[in-house]
């Protein structure tokens, strides 16, 4: 009783936010349009064929498969709603089974790109010297072919089984593993940054320009794991919730807001390429290019 008088009081919390279609379509747009560049000016400069922008530009892929999908199921949608698209329900069923298969392989390869670019950077920092050796473009080539591969066979076994509370904290398993790694990771970055600036601040004559560079590297790894944590973490708090407490009043009230939590997933499509890909004055250079047709 006591619940049932809790939800009535929080009713309106409960009724979840109702987000337009038309915003969907408009960040999918954007993102869809950015990661194009990003992929464009990657393919362009030969400077840029390198083993950490071929990560930045399959995880520019990642995000713009997330931005056709959420497209595609949005357009659907509405052509089916407005009867302009009469099709049998068993074939809506199969498209709508591709369609989530599509968006499923890249949020899977999204994470996973997200976590092989902080393994990148934790060997570019730490074995400067060595990072040519150790990460070579053969091994470059095996690390996005196995994440692209398991990415697809993971889609398709969510998918088929998604009723299943295993496959489902299996996932989430995966999204807390990702989160770890590069938390670990970028602490211990973000330390030698930090140390780097105190080594450079007790001088008698400390240089700004190291300075700055210090805590612009320190800033970014924040702003990294920040964005991380705030555009995955509700999304897959709400499938924790699921496995744990499907029925309960307040989680229900927690699964009204999906759409903002597949808001939050597009959004950190759009905000992935100003983090990973435009603070490169080469990569930006060449997107100009890109974009005033200087081929």
């Amino acid at each position: 009783n006591q619940s049932n008088a809790t939800v009535g009081a929080g009713g309106g919390w409960c009724q979840g936010l109702d987000i337009p279609n038309e915003l969907f379509l408009a960040l999918g747009l954007v993102s869809l349009v950015e990661n194009l560049l990003v992929v464009a000016a990657i393919l362009k400069n030969r400077n840029l064929h390198s083993p950490t922008y071929y990560f930045i530009c399959c995880l520019a892929v990642s995000d713009m498969l997330v931005s056709i999908g959420n497209l595609a199921e949005m357009l659907f949608m509405l052509l089916l709603e407005h009867g302009v698209l009469v099709m049998r329900p068993s074939i809506v069923r199969h498209m709508d089974s591709v369609i989530d298969m599509l968006i499923c392989s890249s949020v899977v390869s999204s994470l996973s790109f997200l976590g092989v670019i902080a393994v990148d950077r934790y060997i570019t920092i730490f074995y400067a010297l060595r990072y040519h050796s150790i990460m070579t473009l053969q091994r470059a080539v095996v690390t996005m072919a196995s994440v692209w591969l398991a990415s697809t066979v993971t889609s398709t076994v969510l998918i088929t089984y998604y009723r299943s509370n295993t496959i489902l904290l299996c996932l989430i398993g995966f999204f807390l593993f990702m989160l770890v790694l590069m938390l670990v990771l970028y602490i211990h970055m973000f330390a030698l940054a930090r140390h780097h600036l105190h080594s450079i601040s007790s001088q008698q004559k400390p240089p700004t320009a190291h300075r700055g560079g210090s805590l612009k590297g320190a800033v970014t790894l924040t702003i990294l794991l920040g964005v991380f944590f705030i555009c995955w973490g509700p999304f897959f708090f709400h499938l924790i919730l699921i496995v744990t407490c499907p029925t309960n009043p307040f989680c229900t009230c927690f699964f009204s807001y999906f759409n903002l939590f597949l808001i939050l997933i597009i959004c950190n499509s759009v905000i992935d390429p100003l983090i990973y890909a435009f603070r490169s004055q080469e990569l930006r250079r060449t997107l100009r290019e890109v974009v005033t047709c200087s081929w």
